[in-house]
């Protein structure tokens, strides 16, 4: 994009949608100022654009349902949310389409800058650029700004399962964030479609990418989705999904306002953006793509300079080429006549076995400590500084590694010279990682070209200096070409290992109070510290002595370890420059309990409080001292999800709440829920029709009694899916001015049981206007230290059994 003006007119874009505040699905924020705004910025694009286009703009508001795998399965159902969608075309129209992605929601209490306001400025922009350009297109680019993301993906199903233009669409960029600002990381690409990585390897003018961010995201490990899966399994169309990865401690919090996102990082992704949509737009592959959809991609950046990509199959056979190069290596060597190789033989398995030891001891000593840390309740020392993890486990994982093979030199290889051993353990590292590319590559894994560069470079570098092991005079020439072969895997490691911290520290303080984050840590830190001395092990045996060095990492890893357990470094910060806050969320609820009869057989009040991170309440406790362990939530066993008000089904990763008693809330917009019609179906099973008026956000829950199975409802595809559990979760949510959510389900009844045969409940939540806030909701939240983030809102539950 033209560098100033694109700059200037794409923070103003990111400012004025910013400015709005926080846009939740169903507020004014979300459905009226921010659709005006949109709106008004894209005619006055319209009245720009250059006579060889035609601009169509439309603005959906879809109705529908689906059921997701994420987050343990739910199903979920809109009504009446917003897309803005853009259709920029040649004049003589197109029969084929590029889509750009972004939305303009938020989640509640936060400005969204990053999620995804940026985004959606930088599309602006782009579609400013494309409109004014004097060089035609051969395809559409439609612009979708979808106004209901963060409610679980409604409005992009919303637009691929039911707006005309969908037909059109043979490929999409998904622009979003996992962090603010920062380089924008292609995290996901397909599925297959090689030419689509090609298409961004070719056009992007400051590429990152990579295809472990790919394999690691799609494996489940990060608890996130996006817009990417809806248009790959209810379009079945391929893609690219962007995403900012920097600064994730601030992610979904009050601190994502606009002044955070450098104008560098908005005009970065705009050049990428808008060269990789016109690359596509005039490209003959899109019209044709399905020629070209089988086979899957290796693809990564090198330091952000420019992307290798090739075909997964070609990297197959170059990993079984570097592979067979090692068998030849070693082959010589255990082929050799056999006075010669007997002891070479017996050493390098002894010398396998030893560094498996070295390993296995070194993560079972890291594990240790974390266990220990997180047992006394000092958990995420190193959230705010990151560099006591590498003190801590870093240094105790690399002394438990130089102290084994130390007592190996000392005690086992006792006449063996260094330079022998040496090579010995040189060979005993190639192995290893040969071991691990034949698995990765046998799985299919395409991050399996990391191991090949871990085996190929190494091995080409010993070859080359083959003397050096064996001549005592040229060990110094020796060390400094070895260290020469072995800067490219290390540089690149490394460079790797930077985007895994700055990408799983922060999920850290916020995955749920299940995981220990320290084991997760230290359990990472070992990984890398074994991957990173694999090739410096040899230098244990060719040094005269590694005291000092033992001496020197235990004394650091002590000296840390004292400070940690004195609670010298606190997990949070609330510096401007750099917050680092926790994560609390603040629900004013009203639960009502009927019975069979409709009776209330309960009826309480309470703010629930929800600590997303391992530390609970430990560190508020001492702010706001009535929320202890007294106070502590009671899990409802007759009740779906414990009997609270649960806004998503993370129940499983968070087990640890509290209940803090509270007066009754009253909403003026009250949610109505009610029983329109129970009936028998002629296959002998009982429909039960139900109607639900209420705010823009409710959760439905349902439990069967024993004795019976939900066989169908009106939701989804119309096969119930449970949540982890075993209870069924419905996640509903609506525009502005939606009608009375009408829905049923059939109870498959096999044993009549006195206490009826299904629960059901529903929970309203306030998230926007003035019901979302109490007077004693405000009261405790302003209790909260600065140092912490607490999302706030009024809630209602009810439960029935029929």
């Amino acid at each position: 994009m033209p560098q100033k003006r694109s700059k200037k007119i794409s923070r103003d874009y990111l400012e004025h949608i910013t400015a709005i505040g926080p846009r939740t699905t169903g507020s004014p924020e979300n459905e009226i100022l921010t659709v005006h705004y949109l709106l008004e910025q894209i005619k006055l694009i319209e009245v720009q654009s250059s006579s060889l286009h035609k601009i169509s703009v439309d603005v959906q508001r879809p109705t529908g349902s689906f059921s997701i795998d994420f987050l343990g399965g739910f199903t979920s159902y809109y009504d009446n949310i917003t897309n803005v969608v853009v259709k920029l075309e040649p004049r003589d129209g197109a029969q084929h389409a590029v889509l750009a992605n972004c939305h303009f929601d938020s989640v509640a209490n936060s400005p969204g800058a990053s999620d995804d306001a940026v985004s959606c400025s930088v599309m602006l922009e782009v579609l400013r650029v494309l409109s004014t350009s004097s060089e035609a297109l051969h395809h559409a680019v439609i612009f979708l700004f979808n106004g209901a993301e963060e409610n679980v993906l409604q409005a992009s199903h919303g637009f691929i399962t039911q707006h005309p233009w969908a037909s059109l669409i043979r490929a999409f960029i998904n622009l979003e964030a996992a962090g603010v600002g920062g380089k924008e990381l292609v995290f996901q690409t397909g599925p297959e479609n090689p030419w689509l990585v090609q298409a961004y390897v070719s056009a992007a003018k400051h590429p990152f990418a990579s295809v472990v961010a790919q394999e690691v995201f799609q494996s489940g490990i990060i608890p996130s989705d996006t817009d990417f899966r809806i248009y790959r399994d209810f379009g079945n169309i391929p893609g690219i999904d962007l995403a900012f990865i920097e600064n994730g401690y601030i992610y979904h919090t009050k601190y994502d306002t606009a002044d955070r996102i450098l104008t560098d990082s908005i005009q970065r992704a705009g050049d990428n953006i808008l060269a990789v949509l016109k690359y596509l737009a005039t490209s003959d592959m899109l019209a044709t793509s399905s020629k070209y959809r089988h086979g899957n991609m290796v693809f990564f950046d090198v330091f952000g300079l420019f992307v290798i990509a090739y075909p997964s199959r070609v990297g197959s056979i170059i990993n079984y080429m570097v592979v067979m190069a090692v068998v030849l290596y070693l082959g010589k060597k255990f082929l050799q006549p056999k006075h010669k190789t007997a002891n070479y033989t017996k050493d390098f398995f002894c010398g396998l076995g030893i560094t498996l030891i070295s390993w296995f001891t070194s993560l079972v000593t890291v594990l240790i400590i974390a266990v220990f840390i997180s047992l006394i309740g000092q958990s995420l020392s190193w959230y705010n500084h990151f560099y006591v993890s590498v003190c801590l486990y870093g240094t105790a994982a690399v002394a438990k590694i130089i102290f084994i093979h130390t007592l190996a030199k000392r005690f086992y290889f006792v006449n063996a010279s260094g330079q022998y051993l040496g090579e010995v353990f040189f060979d005993v590292s190639l192995f290893v990682h040969c071991g691990f590319l034949i698995a990765l590559t046998y799985r299919g894994l395409c991050s399996a070209f990391i191991s090949a560069v871990w085996v190929a470079f190494p091995l080409l570098t010993k070859l080359c200096v083959h003397k050096g092991f064996k001549q005592h005079g040229a060990q110094g020439k020796f060390i400094a070409f070895y260290l020469l072969g072995m800067f490219i895997p290390y540089l690149y490691a490394l460079y790797l290992i930077w985007a895994v911290f700055e990408m799983f520290t922060p999920i850290l303080g916020r995955s749920g109070s299940e995981i220990p984050p320290d084991v997760v840590l230290a359990s990472i830190l070992a990984g890398c510290t074994m991957i990173l001395s694999s090739y410096f092990i040899n230098f244990i045996y060719l040094a005269k002595s590694t005291k000092k060095t033992m001496l020197t990492l235990t004394l650091v890893c002590s000296v840390t370890f004292l400070l940690v357990c004195s609670g010298t470094f606190f997990p949070y910060s609330s510096n401007p420059a750099s917050p680092k806050p926790k994560r609390v969320f603040l629900q004013h609820v009203t639960r009502t309990f009927h019975d069979l009869d409709g009776n209330i057989v309960k009826r309480d009040s309470g703010i629930w409080i929800n600590g997303f991170d391992y530390t609970g309440m430990s560190h508020i406790t001492s702010h706001i001292p009535e929320i202890n362990d007294t106070i502590r939530a009671h899990c409802e066993e007759s009740a779906p999800l414990c009997g609270f008000p649960w806004y998503l089904p993370v129940h499983f990763l968070i087990r640890k709440n509290w209940y803090l008693p509270a007066a009754d809330v009253s909403p003026r917009d009250p949610a109505h829920f009610r029983l329109v019609s129970k009936e028998r179906t002629p296959w002998d099973s009982v429909k039960l029709t139900f109607e639900a008026t209420g705010p823009s956000h409710m959760s439905f829950y349902v439990r069967t009694h024993k004795g019976s199975t939900l066989s169908q409802w009106s939701l989804g595809n119309g096969t119930p899916v449970t949540s982890k559990g075993g209870d069924y979760f419905v996640f509903y949510s609506h525009g502005l001015q939606a009608s009375a959510w009408q829905f049923w389900i059939e109870v498959q009844v096999l044993e009549e049981q006195p206490e009826g045969m299904v629960t059901v409940a529903i929970a309203a939540h306030y998230l926007s206007g003035e019901d979302k806030r109490s007077s004693q909701l405000d009261a405790l939240r302003d209790k909260f230290p600065d140092w912490t983030f607490p999302s706030a809102w009024v809630c209602t539950y009810d439960l029935f059994v029929f």
